[in-house]
């Protein structure tokens, strides 16, 4: 195929790096974002070793480490007892080289956003997309204000859970979650390197992730985050900061420097979680990637992973294809079994940390976790938490960065 004209709604981490991508391959790539500037939105998040390669292949790898921090394990404790019933090291997937990064959602935007724009991508800033039009094998992008641009030969959706570019589909999770990103504290209540959680039942959980340094923050970062129940969420507000406090307390002591930078409820950011999948993420001329193609709770920490690999499997299908029909169908192709498999394994998983349930806690912490202390289940944790169960990377020409060849993971779980 010859340059393509290329329309990306979405400025997320998958718009971002499939307008790179494209970019780089011949493509003419205009992004439309709604905010008046492009910007990030939330706190922390994981960088596995699916998104480091599809980074490495950017050139920003790199960068992404010096601006994050390296995650060796995710470590969660249960009341009442405290016994440890999520212990899950990188290390474990035989490779000392093996890590996760956590980073601050602004820094991973810094990276993506100062590549496109030193790539020569156009952003067009303050247009919300409500719809798009077909017109033969092209499409045109429809605006809130009425406006129409375009024609495009391909329009990627990268507009994220409640893209107004493909059908409803899928349900809002009962639970979602309370961020701040906040300074990280001295004397060692945290450990650097890792993910660490407290949990009550499945429906109280507390977590803290290091972030690394913001370019605009002196100092490391921290996310933390606080599960809540979406219909819930007035009532804390009523409650007031001291009471959520006290009961952070009671749970995790350790939190009180965290706490004590807390003043106001608007330094926390309520998040709310879907789960929905498109059984056909391709339309003529239209191709949804990101959470607008697959959406999750973060359980397993894979959605901004996803939406890179997405990103490469859709520049991947274009540079090996006569059409764009052919290269969304190689894309979608790439990527399916992958998809499946994770939103499966989130579905899964997700009621064992958020939920009402008493009986699956209580199968987690007497049962599942000290069994999960074991070989092989340290092995399938680390698999599966890095992104790398089924094997995404090698249909997309990929490898995993900082992996020893020792490291085997099957083709399915």
């Amino acid at each position: 195929m010859g340059p393509l004209d290329i329309a990306i709604a979405g400025c997320g981490p998958g718009g971002l790096a499939v307008a790179l991508l494209l970019k780089r391959d011949g493509h003419r790539v205009t992004m439309f974002e709604r905010f008046a500037a492009p910007r990030p939105i939330g706190s922390g998040l994981m960088i596995q070793p699916t998104g480091l390669a599809v980074l490495e292949q950017l050139g920003l790898a790199d960068a992404a480490q010096q601006r994050g921090a390296r995650i060796d394990r995710l470590i969660g404790q249960a009341e009442p007892a405290g016994s440890v019933v999520l212990n899950v090291r990188y290390a474990a997937l035989g490779s000392p080289l093996a890590f996760g990064i956590g980073i601050h959602r602004a820094s991973l935007f810094a990276l993506l956003h100062d590549a496109v724009s030193a790539a020569g991508v156009p952003i067009v800033t303050g247009r919300t997309v409500t719809d798009s039009i077909l017109d033969g094998t092209k499409r045109h992008l429809r605006f809130a204000d009425g406006e129409i641009a375009g024609p495009f030969d391909l329009v990627v959706d990268a507009l994220g859970t409640r893209t107004p570019l493909a059908p409803p589909t899928g349900h809002s999770l009962a639970y979602g979650a309370l961020w701040a990103s906040l300074d990280w504290p001295d004397g060692g209540y945290f450990d650097i390197a890792a993910l660490e959680q407290r949990y009550r039942r499945a429906s109280k959980m507390v977590g803290v992730l290091p972030i690394g340094t913001l370019p605009s923050a002196g100092r490391p970062q921290a996310a933390f985050f606080w599960s809540l129940r979406a219909d819930r969420l007035d009532t804390w507000r009523a409650a007031g900061l001291d009471a959520w406090k006290a009961e952070i307390l009671t749970l995790w002591p350790a939190c009180a420097p965290l706490l004590d930078q807390i003043i106001d409820p608007d330094q926390l950011t309520f998040a709310h979680y879907a789960h929905r999948t498109l059984s056909d993420p391709a339309e003529p001329a239209l191709i949804h990637i990101g959470d607008a193609w697959h959406s999750a709770s973060p359980q397993l920490g894979q959605g901004a992973n996803m939406a890179l690999l997405d990103a490469w499997a859709l520049a991947k299908g274009l540079r090996e294809s006569t059409s764009v029909a052919e290269g969304l169908g190689h894309a979608v192709a790439q990527r399916q079994r992958h998809v499946r498999l994770y939103q499966w394994l989130t579905a899964l998983f997700t009621p064992v940390y958020q939920s009402d349930s008493r009986v699956l806690p209580f199968i987690r912490d007497r049962l599942v976790g000290p069994a999960s202390k074991l070989w092989p289940a340290t092995w399938i944790q680390a698999a599966m938490v890095t992104g790398l169960i089924g094997n995404p990377l090698r249909p997309l020409g990929l490898d995993a960065p900082f992996m020893s060849t020792r490291v085997s993971i099957p083709d399915a779980a």
